[in-house]
């Protein structure tokens, strides 16, 4: 009787344990035409003209179609048709897959119909699409003279290709080389700012850092990272030029701590062991960060050390070959390299 009374006890008081992660609130459903316009406000002759605009459009061989406001923020577009030697994308968007291009341009030609505008802004003469490049070169590959576009003023839309670009999937590698780019992007445009003035652009801190070490290395297999270095990364507040400065730093050390594991990795394939997962495996058996408790932001490069001291005397005896079957594995990005 004690003894399921004591049980009883461990019971309650693990109920009563407080959860280490909090609850992520969820999103309040907008009340019904609460927000935006009314079809008669995005069609109202009250919109401010982009005057500029317009006249760009023709003078680059284009013609305006209309204009409106778009139903959410009244913010103004422009829809027209431009030119399709005119439209590129910009500088810093991910690379073109040509199979989901050819997959699209099939698509097209047997509906004999471009019915999905692209996204524009006017840069130098020029129509940067950071939405809507696919769509651009499977009309070039029809051999299309021009191309629909809902052209947008503001210029810093080109900086908002992750929220915008939903025409396929990004995977890691994608996401974290456009971020790097776009980042590089504006520092060599001048923008005054320090990075946490940008993180809504770049969504996420580790895709920067991830992106430079992608950079130096094509084949990093990030994925095996992307956990612990979401946990230690943060928004800098520092001005973007220094700020990128350390993230090169940082990417440096990530790389000479795959150059460590990669080593393990071999190692437990010259005993037999082999898996996709092995990279996955032996960053998890280093990643003491597994095992935090509720605490402040881990140092990144107190936290790269411990993992490289923890890769460098990493036992290879100890694995065996039912530890890595137990561990399964995630979903491989396509794009990374599994040592």
């Amino acid at each position: 009787m004690a003894a399921k009374s004591a049980r009883k006890k461990t019971a309650a008081a693990a109920k009563a344990k407080p959860a280490t992660t909090p609850r992520k609130s969820r999103r309040k459903k907008a009340d019904p035409k609460s927000r935006g316009l009314t079809p008669a406000d995005v069609a109202s002759d009250s919109v401010e003209y982009p005057i500029d605009i317009l006249e760009a459009v023709r003078t680059d061989g284009g013609e305006v179609l209309g204009v409106y406001r778009e139903p959410l923020g009244g913010h103004p577009v422009v829809l027209a048709v431009l030119p399709i030697d005119k439209v590129e994308p910009t500088p810093y968007q991910r690379d073109l897959s040509e199979p989901h291009v050819k997959r699209l341009a099939s698509a097209m030609e047997r509906l004999d119909r471009f019915l999905d505008p692209v996204i524009a802004v006017r840069k130098d003469g020029k129509y940067w699409t950071p939405n809507g490049n696919h769509r651009l070169h499977a009309s070039k590959l029809l051999g299309a003279k021009s191309i629909i576009a809902l052209l947008l003023p503001d210029e810093d839309v080109a900086y908002q290709i992750l929220a915008l670009n939903t025409e396929k999937a990004h995977n890691l590698k994608e996401r974290s080389l456009e971020v790097v780019r776009m980042y590089r992007g504006l520092v060599g445009a001048g923008r005054e700012g320090k990075e946490t003035a940008f993180a809504h652009l770049f969504e996420e801190p580790s895709f920067v850092t991830l992106g430079a070490a992608y950079e130096k290395r094509p084949r990093f297999s990030a994925g095996a990272y992307h956990p612990f270095v979401k946990v230690v990364e943060d928004f800098l507040d520092k001005p973007l030029g220094a700020a990128l400065a350390l993230r090169e730093a940082r990417a440096d050390r990530l790389l000479e701590l795959d150059d460590a594991v990669v080593a393990v990795v071999n190692g437990l394939k010259e005993r037999g062991l082999q898996s996709p997962y092995l990279k996955n495996f032996v960053v998890a058996r280093i990643n003491f960060l597994r095992f935090r408790k509720n605490g402040g932001k881990p140092d990144f490069d107190e936290t790269l050390d411990r993992m490289l001291a923890s890769a460098l005397k990493f036992n290879l005896e100890s694995v065996k070959r039912e530890d890595i079957g137990r561990m399964g594995g995630g979903p491989v990005e396509s794009d990374d390299e599994h040592a």
